[in-house]
């Protein structure tokens, strides 16, 4: 049985775009991409039942979000594709995600963890943010790789989350562990966002990026 994407849309709090984006990364098992698109109603309802991410066992007072589209195939001398989708090898995807973005990049290393959203769902983590290397344009419109970034994680189904990569550090399967499949919203014009973990943060407005 399946939903039109409205509905889908309308029960996941999405619109009908960030529902065909989610659909085009790959981690919803069964959906219908010839002709009309359709959603499957056991997917969406599992999608549903999905919690919210318990942020506040992060430690830090604020993590920043990647919010990804679905893979583009690119023309760059350090990566083929930008975005996430499950048709991307580890490798892929950990060029994809780790940069180039407008971000202030010690605010997102301070974080330690950088979950990639796409449609509010956690789909990877990565973690290893410690060193960056910038594009070299001065202030906020600089743009930032992340070059130690590890892939902590990532889902090639988001319906019943388990880790598709291997971490071997111990931290990294824990945060992996607590943010695959969960749902994180965030508020950007941008790629990067800027979430507080714990309600005494929760004024900080959010900051702007935008992926390259």
């Amino acid at each position: 049985m399946f939903v039109t994407t409205g509905q889908a849309g309308t029960a996941l709090g999405c619109s009908i775009p960030t529902v065909k984006k989610l659909m085009a990364t790959g981690v919803v098992p069964g959906v219908r991409d010839t002709g009309r698109q359709v959603f499957p109603l056991a997917a969406l309802q599992a999608l549903q039942a999905r919690p919210t991410a318990h942020l506040a066992a992060l430690g830090p007072a604020e993590v920043a979000v990647l919010r990804s589209d679905a893979p583009a195939k690119v023309d760059e001398p350090d990566r083929d594709w930008i975005g996430f989708g499950t048709g991307l090898d580890q490798t892929q995807l950990l060029t994809a995600l780790s940069g180039w973005w407008r971000c202030d990049p010690a605010r997102v290393a301070a974080g330690a963890v950088l979950p990639v959203t796409v449609a509010g769902f956690v789909v990877a983590v990565l973690t290893g943010l410690t060193a960056w290397e910038s594009d070299g344009t001065a202030g906020t419109t600089g743009r930032h790789r992340f070059t130690g970034a590890r892939l902590a994680g990532y889902l090639t189904d988001l319906t019943a989350p388990a880790n598709a990569a291997a971490p071997t550090d111990p931290e990294d399967t824990r945060l992996a562990g607590l943010l695959l499949g969960t749902r994180l919203p965030s508020v950007s014009g941008g790629p990067i966002a800027y979430v507080a973990t714990r309600p005494a943060a929760a004024g900080r407005p959010a900051t702007e990026g935008e992926q390259a």
